[in-house]
């Protein structure tokens, strides 16, 4: 099962204690989802059975037995135009449905179930919602943003997609629909990125700071050689002499190790200065 199914199935079961969350619920699946049939009933198009269950419940439980179409539209605070036209999916919500802070949950949870998906946080951070105008897609940018997240808006074959791809706020958006288990999921996920990319980090530069000395001392030995072969260690000041030789007997010493073999001892500074003044004499021999 793909995270993505994860989190719809754990949606699936959560449901709004108060009526009004339910109808904001409601509102989410049926303004992404929503069609009539031949029958002239509101039905959802998505044939996926979590999404078709969960509807078929907040139905239940906000309107009992007794489902009628026109008391739904009602109830949503739909006109009858669009029941004549059977544009049903391409309308903005009613902003009375969503004033509270618990039915902009509610109704996010709905447009996610309705027309949602998430990426396996695994491979990449990637939460989003299509819909089918730009005035529902605003609206729901609006929404997801009263919760301190900030999502985009892309159009992508004819639709207009909100989405989002930093990890942190996916995480507090399925907190705001209240997907509890899947958000540990995803911060455990994103814990052990985070570990390997640190180390990876560490790894890198621990590496890079070792090829730089060691291309660093090879350097420092091409140029001793060349001033041992042209005018030898007697002809240059005893103190860079020494130094000269101490790197040739110890050519994979660190700097602070060089200057230990000195007599008397020198600092790290110190040893890196006269290495610098070997390397002048070294390249005036060029």
């Amino acid at each position: 099962m793909s995270f993505s199914s994860e989190v719809k199935e754990e949606l699936a079961k959560q449901f709004g204690r108060s009526r009004h969350c339910q109808i904001a619920e409601l509102a989410g699946i049926l303004e992404l989802e929503g069609m009539l049939d031949e029958e002239g009933k509101l039905v959802v198009s998505n044939e996926n059975s979590l999404l078709q269950t969960k509807y078929g419940l907040l139905l239940q439980k906000i309107f009992g037995e007794k489902q009628e179409v026109l008391q739904i539209m009602q109830t949503l605070h739909w006109d009858q135009e669009p029941y004549r036209s059977r544009k049903i999916n391409h309308r903005r919500a009613d902003g009375m449905l969503v004033q509270q802070t618990c039915c902009k949950r509610a109704f996010i949870r709905g447009a996610f179930m309705a027309a949602g998906s998430i990426s396996d946080p695994n491979k990449s951070y990637h939460f989003e919602i299509v819909c089918h105008t730009l005035e529902q897609a605003q609206q729901l940018k609006e929404l997801m943003e009263f919760f301190e997240t900030e999502p985009k808006i892309v159009e992508r074959k004819e639709r207009m997609v909100v989405y989002l791809k930093e990890g942190s706020q996916i995480v507090d958006l399925l907190n705001v629909m209240e997907a509890y288990v899947s958000l540990m999921n995803l911060e455990n996920v994103r814990i052990l990125k985070e570990m390997r990319n640190s180390v990876n980090r560490k790894v890198n530069c621990e590496t890079a700071n070792i090829n730089k000395t060691v291309n660093a001392a090879v350097k420092q030995m091409e140029d001793i050689k060349r001033i041992r072969d042209t005018i030898g260690f007697d002809n240059i000041p005893e103190p860079l002499a020494e130094i000269a030789q101490v790197r040739l007997d110890y050519p994979e010493a660190t700097l602070k190790e060089l200057g230990t073999y000195l007599d008397p001892p020198v600092g790290k500074s110190g040893v890196n200065h006269r290495l610098r003044k070997l390397a002048a004499i070294a390249e005036n021999l060029i």
